[in-house]
């Protein structure tokens, strides 16, 4: 498989320098551009200027606090990746996270290597480098219903009934496709964490719930009553394809 993080830019955002140092010489060594902040305001000067394709966000810094940075970098760049870094056991910080749009996250302290792996999983599910041309002229072909919406395989995009793209995460994405593969066959929360999530540890029924969540509100007539994605009671989730 070839390596997505080989042009592909990380920002670390920390408010520990040794740590950020060591980051980012780590990341530099496995083909990464490398961008550092201290802080929120000093990642957000610097996604001003240039994009990048994930970021690495500390939640516990002075000042604005990375879930709130990760909010906001989700509204305003929808395909930017962010990992959230949690302190052990504060599992309240990784459900906020997951709500507010995170891809994924991972507790201190950490093995350079998962944190890296995890990266690159993320990198992976989010296609960083662009359809070529040929590939994205055939988008319409790849398009196919979910509820009153439309799923673009090809470009990982969101439409809605009235043909607006719809802000999807890479692992709202993932969920959605899975699901679309699997029509009117009940899935597991292992299942999904295994085939959805890409990740072979940790596994955190509580994410997948929250994930369905937020999708019901995108797909979802009424969300309160889901027609689309209903719960499957001690098993968990169904796509259900509507009628004509």
């Amino acid at each position: 498989m070839p390596d997505t993080s080989a042009t592909a830019t990380v920002l670390l955002v920390d408010d520990e320098p040794e740590l950020r140092a060591l980051l980012a010489e780590y990341f530099g060594r496995n083909g990464f551009e490398v961008m550092q902040a201290e802080n929120a305001a000093a990642a957000r000067a610097l996604v001003a200027e240039r994009v990048p394709d994930v970021a690495v966000l500390d939640i516990n810094m002075p000042g604005e606090n990375g879930l709130s940075l990760a909010r906001a970098l989700r509204e305003a760049h929808p395909r930017l990746a962010v990992l959230m870094l949690t302190t052990a056991g504060e599992a309240i910080d990784r459900i906020v996270g997951l709500e507010v749009g995170a891809d994924d996250y991972i507790a201190k302290p950490f093995e350079l290597r998962e944190l890296l792996a995890r990266v690159r999983a993320v990198l992976r599910r989010l296609q960083v480098t662009a359809p070529p041309a040929a590939v994205a002229a055939e988008v319409d072909v790849e398009r196919m219903p979910f509820g009153p919406c439309q799923l673009d395989m090809a470009s990982r995009k969101l439409f809605g009934a009235d043909g607006a793209e719809i802000d999807i995460t890479a692992a709202e994405f993932d969920l959605l496709a899975l699901f679309a593969r699997h029509p009117n066959r009940p899935l597991n929360r292992d299942q999904i964490m295994e085939q959805a999530h890409n990740r072979g540890w940790d596994v955190f029924d509580r994410s997948i719930d929250l994930r369905v969540m937020r999708l019901r509100r995108k797909v979802e007539r009424n969300p309160d009553k889901p027609e689309v994605i209903k719960t499957v009671r001690n098993v968990g989730y169904v796509y259900v394809p509507m009628a004509g």
